[in-house]
């Protein structure tokens, strides 16, 4: 809130051919090619590094006062003198709408905030509300497109918490490491040999060898599936302009008509959030087989309404990644055993949710009680944790999709090969799941329950 209240933390974008520029109260930032560096220059220096007439570069006094006075600049021609015109102009209005827009707002949202803060309880979950039992069932049946209930989902949860525990101490077992599971959880979080140096080196690397990863996953995608996307796959780290906000891993799709490519995002701006025994899993998620197989094919299916194109279901969706993690270990993959752990953890991650957003709506968790939860049967950060946890109280339900999601998809597959034997082609069980673009989990049912049919 504090933030929000101070002036000089509030930003204008605006966007001038290629350059982006952010305004603040207090200094002027380029964000060029996706690389943001704050300018120390004069405004008019400024405008001829727009015009293209330098590069601006941030000078000391001495600098400016050993120049002498020579190198004068060429005389602006009658078009760029109207550029300068327009960029003064828009940094003008950028300016007054901090000062008599955005800066308001904000000072309206804290007041607002504040009053609520007071008025806040202790109990979380939306039980305490009228109805708030039907809510968090409707909510629940429209997140998960399923009929399954809350306790239901809640019992699901701890059984695969225990069962992912379970596999975790194989893995201790397989390293030799000397201690319980909750000691292992730390070690894993703590330890050097995990993650790369927050430099560029180490950011460097980091992206090296999570192309290396989806190098070899592209290799063999054919033993997986019939149909492959059109579109190509990039792999990036988030810009510095966003990545302190944006989200440790992503995918954004390629643009339908194919000029600009799907791409696989990687937040480096803290290493210490990126371990490597996750970067498998999350190539897998992020890229491939996951997001990109499933939104490239989607859109450029034919013969569909744009809303199944490009439409989604989180359930579906991220049912797909998540069980796209677990492919590659029945490939061979996950070679290393912590990489193995890293998948585990990501799953973990996935069915203690089911726990605690259930435990929160429906069962009178407190937030401490649900922090606590993660905290024993995770190895995730506290700060990570408490984060989510806050997430799950505003959102209910919504936290449920990706593991009921990936378990449907997985079931569906098991009742496939039972009835189909010598006959299933898991090649053809992925073309039915992802050529009729993102759907229900029931209308899923029904797809790959014709398909059983018609090979029978």
């Amino acid at each position: 809130i504090q933030a929000m209240n101070d002036y000089s933390g509030a930003v204008v974008l605006i966007s001038h051919d290629r350059h982006m520029v952010e305004l603040s109260a207090d200094r002027l930032v380029l964000v060029d090619d996706g690389t943001a560096r704050e300018y120390d220059g004069s405004m008019d220096d400024y405008i001829d590094f727009v015009l293209g007439r330098n590069q601006p570069k941030a000078e000391s006094k001495s600098s400016k006062s050993d120049s002498g006075g020579k190198g004068k600049k060429k005389a602006r021609s009658s078009k760029d003198r109207a550029k300068v015109r327009d960029l003064k102009s828009q940094l003008s209005k950028a300016e007054k709408a901090l000062k008599t827009s955005v800066k308001p707002a904000y000072e309206s949202l804290i007041k607002l905030l504040r009053q609520q803060r007071k008025a806040a309880g202790t109990d979380d979950g939306v039980w305490r509300l009228p109805k708030g039992k039907d809510f968090y069932n409707f909510a629940l049946r429209r997140t998960t497109t399923t009929q399954l209930t809350a306790d239901e989902v809640h019992q699901t949860g701890l059984r695969e918490v225990s069962r992912i525990h379970g596999e975790m101490r194989e893995i201790m077992k397989a390293v030799k490491f000397k201690g319980n599971l909750a000691s292992f959880f730390r070690f894993m979080l703590t330890s050097k040999k995990f993650y790369y140096a927050s430099n560029k080196k180490g950011r460097n690397q980091y992206l090296t060898d999570a192309r290396k990863i989806i190098k070899s996953m592209e290799s063999r995608l054919g033993e997986l599936f019939v149909t492959l996307p059109k579109a190509k796959l990039v792999v990036k780290a988030v810009e510095p302009f966003r990545e302190k906000t944006a989200g440790k891993a992503f995918y954004d799709g390629p643009a339908p008509d194919g000029s600009r490519p799907g791409m696989y995002y990687a937040n480096l701006y803290d290493m210490a959030d990126m371990p490597t025994y996750q970067m498998e899993a999350l190539a897998y998620h992020e890229a491939v087989p996951g997001h990109h197989m499933q939104i490239a094919i989607a859109q450029e299916l034919e013969g569909l309404p744009k809303f199944r194109r490009f439409g989604g279901y989180t359930a579906f969706s991220e049912g797909w990644g998540l069980y796209s993690e677990k492919i590659p270990k029945e490939m061979g993959l996950y070679s290393d055993p912590y990489s193995d752990f890293g998948r585990l953890a990501m799953e973990l991650w996935r069915a203690c949710r089911l726990v605690v957003d259930t435990g929160i709506h429906t069962k009178k968790w407190t937030r401490e009680k649900a922090i606590a939860y993660l905290e024993e049967n995770t190895p995730n950060a506290e700060g990570d944790i408490v984060k989510a946890i806050e997430r799950y109280i505003v959102m209910p339900s919504q936290a449920t999709a990706y593991k009921v999601g990936m378990l449907r998809i997985e079931a569906l597959r098991r009742n496939a090969e039972e009835k189909l034997g010598e006959k299933f082609d898991i090649r053809e069980f992925h073309d039915v799941v992802l050529t009729n673009g993102a759907v229900p989990l029931t209308v899923l049912d029904d797809l790959v329950s014709d398909y059983i049919a018609s090979k029978r």
